[in-house]
């Protein structure tokens, strides 16, 4: 070995750095034939970024984010459409409000709480037709229960005396006796229960020998014989319908007529209404809401016999025209009765409506023509 530094000396293994050197001529990295030069041109380009902004917005403007008074503007805007929103809302209300107490002036009804109740009543009605026809009985009764107390209350309050338990208990008697039991026991049990609140007015009346005259004795006997055919005999009369072969459908189609008469009587002559029909009787009521009346229970009448009773066109008019005369005697009827009384409603249980009997006196009347007309023309078939 030699000390010159210089000196070639083969036993001396090569540096890492000069293997290097000795294996790259050009000085590059890793330049030999397992791993040529690098090329950065030989690099292929990047692919580009997907575009998920908004069709006609900017990269910019999308992946820019909404500084504070963008949120506050937004916030803003939505502040006043909503303030806006409500002020439309009240106004509406309140021109809602000023039409209603207009009607209310004219007609003296709540229209929004009228129309309110008849919805219930009504939904109340079909359901208990459409499904099993004789849950309508529970829902008879308990009107024809209502109407007697209220009818008897109203009596009351003019001065006679009438016993609301004896007329309950008669009331009951012959409601359920028209479903349950044959035609002419109808008849029989409707006289015993006329003969049971007179004579248990009569013996009250001996018992108490108040010196009440003989003649407000009498009247007071009468009148309670006549609350039992006014209220359950009438209302009798449809379970009687109810029980035929179909008489589910003519129950509700006569009901729909005489429902349809006084909505178009009541919108016409709230319209139309200048000239009195029955000034003495029933100032509000009008030839001109008589007319609306005709044409709405006749239209009714049509559509109900073609399409729910499969019946022609021309019993439909006279199925129409018989609701609506029975409709509007029951409703003059019932006006001189509380003019007699001198009230204005038989209660004020239904807003809107005043007593049940107030909506019930076009309806009870029309059981007759609708049962008659059933046995008429129920056999008929469509030509």
């Amino acid at each position: 070995m030699s000390d010159d530094p210089t000196a070639d000396d083969t036993d001396t293994p090569p540096m890492r750095r000069k293997v290097s050197d000795a294996a790259t001529p050009g000085g590059g990295p890793l330049e030999d034939r397992a791993f040529p030069a690098f090329d950065p041109a030989a690099v292929p380009p990047r692919p580009p970024v997907p575009d998920v902004s908004p069709r006609g917005a900017s990269p910019a403007a999308v992946s820019t984010p909404l500084d504070t008074a963008d949120h506050n503007a937004i916030r803003e805007q939505w502040r006043a459409a909503r303030d806006e929103l409500g002020t439309h809302v009240s106004n509406a209300r309140g021109q809602l409000d000023q039409a209603n107490e207009r009607i209310k002036e004219r007609t003296g009804r709540d229209l929004i709480l009228a129309i309110l109740i008849g919805l219930a009543f009504g939904a109340a009605l079909l359901a208990s037709l459409l499904f099993i026809k004789v849950l309508f009985v529970p829902f008879a009764l308990a009107a024809a229960l209502l109407g007697v107390y209220e009818l008897s209350l109203a009596l009351r309050g003019s001065g006679r005396r009438i016993d609301v338990v004896p007329q309950f208990a008669a009331a009951t008697m012959i409601v359920l006796s028209a479903f349950f039991l044959d035609l002419w026991l109808v008849w029989i049990v409707l006289f015993l229960a006329v003969a049971f609140v007179i004579v248990w007015r009569l013996v009250g009346q001996m018992i108490a020998a108040d010196g009440r005259t003989y003649g407000d004795v009498l009247g007071d006997a009468v009148i309670g014989g006549f609350v039992q055919i006014y209220v359950p005999f009438l209302a009798a009369i449809a379970l009687i319908l109810l029980k035929q072969e179909d008489g589910q459908w003519w129950v509700l189609s006569f009901i729909a007529i005489a429902v349809a008469a006084d909505t178009g009587a009541y919108a016409a002559g709230l319209a139309f209404g200048r000239h009195p029909m029955a000034p003495k009787i029933s100032p509000k009521k009008t030839w001109e809401g008589f007319a609306g009346a005709v044409v709405a229970s006749v239209a009714a009448g049509v559509l109900l016999a073609l399409f729910l009773l499969q019946l022609p066109w021309w019993i439909g008019v006279i199925f129409g025209a018989a609701i609506l005369l029975s409709a509007t005697l029951g409703d003059l009827g019932e006006s001189m009765l509380k003019r007699d009384l001198g009230i204005k409603d038989m209660s004020s249980w239904l807003p809107g409506h005043g007593g049940l009997l107030d909506r019930l006196d076009s309806i009870l009347p029309s059981t007759i023509p609708a049962l008659c007309l059933y046995f008429l023309f129920s056999s008929w078939m469509v030509l």
